[in-house]
């Protein structure tokens, strides 16, 4: 599924130089990725760019010099960027997921979350988009959830994404919602991610420590999601009946402090100092659901199901990096 394209390119030799025309290989499917700055997003570009996709990654704040920069706030902006690239497929990776700053600051994440999203699949209709959404559409009484269950959110930051999820299929019916819980990965910094931010207390043994023992999650790699967009976008370019709403997780049910206990094992550290909290603190910031687990046996009946990365591998392969300099790291590109 690859084009022909024509490059220039320079050839010297000693005393002489000389412009070469070649006939090059491009990729004919294209993607865009929106929010490609950021933790889910940077796994997806490469995964795509991997597998021999023409790729786009849109980002904002922290776009250039390696992204475009694109105000998905924009509705001129986003009809141009998608006019000129054509993509096939866009995964919108772009969110204000940190469900404690929605609560703070909600006129700028309901923009994002829902608005941004809605201009998206307008000006995407016709195109396959896979919108990523969240556990947090659910209230955590009644697990497992599937995709048909009713969502009830608790808080809104679960209450924008199920917004979102609307607008998105209302606009774009052909788009394909994919609901996925807490993620993890390769972070620039420990606090990218509610998983990985519990190294700093596991490092610091001086000192004990309470980690909540009540919230049951399923941390979930984001290498792992990032390939099964990629399989769900090679399933759609074959077949178009691929929509609707799709869940996806970890299978390993953990608390955050059975998460920190993991990640100390994975690096050989102690975790003595580490104190189980059962019981939720007053003012503890937005609600969270007790146990949102998803059932995810669609995607396996379609053929696409992707067996999770077992955490304690994926957790070290994400954190190594800070073993000495345990908040900023160099991220290079290849």
């Amino acid at each position: 599924m690859d084009g022909r394209d024509v490059e220039l390119r320079i050839h010297f030799t000693p005393g002489h130089v000389e412009l070469l025309q070649e006939t090059v290989d491009v990729p004919f499917r294209r993607v865009l990725v929106t929010g490609a700055t950021g933790l889910l997003g940077r796994a997806v570009y490469r995964e795509f760019q991997n597998n021999s996709w023409h790729i786009l990654g849109c980002g904002y704040s922290r776009a250039r010099p390696r992204f475009l920069r694109c105000n998905l706030m924009d509705e001129d902006a986003v009809r141009e960027v998608i006019h000129n690239f054509q993509p096939h497929v866009i995964v919108h990776c772009a969110a204000e997921r940190r469900p404690d700053v929605v609560e703070r600051h909600t006129e700028a994440a309901m923009n994002l979350n829902i608005h941004a999203s809605a201009t998206l699949a307008k000006e995407s209709a016709g195109t396959f988009l896979i919108y990523i959404s969240t556990d947090y559409v659910f209230d955590g009484r009644n697990p497992p959830y599937g995709e048909n269950d009713a969502p009830n959110p608790l808080n809104l930051y679960g209450k924008s994404k199920l917004e979102g999820e609307r607008e998105v299929l209302r606009h774009n019916p052909g788009a394909a919602v994919l609901r996925v819980p807490v993620l993890y990965g390769e972070v620039e910094r420990v606090d990218e991610s509610a998983v990985t931010v519990l190294w700093d207390r596991v490092q610091e043994s001086c000192e004990s420590s309470t980690v909540d023992h009540c919230q049951q999650r399923f941390p979930t790699y984001v290498n792992d999601v990032a390939r099964l967009c990629r399989l769900m976008a090679e399933r759609r370019l074959q077949d178009s009946s691929l929509r609707g709403i799709f869940h996806y997780s970890g299978k390993e049910q953990m608390t955050k402090y059975e998460m920190a206990c993991a990640i100390a094992d994975a690096f050989n550290l102690p975790s003595s100092h580490l104190i189980p909290l059962t019981e939720q603190p007053a003012g503890a910031g937005a609600q969270r659901p007790h146990n949102s687990q998803l059932e995810c046996s669609r995607l396996e009946s379609l053929g696409l199901g992707v067996e999770p990365t077992p955490f304690k591998v994926a957790v070290r392969d994400s954190l190594w990096p800070f073993l000495y300099d345990k908040r900023w790291r160099q991220t290079v590109f290849h």
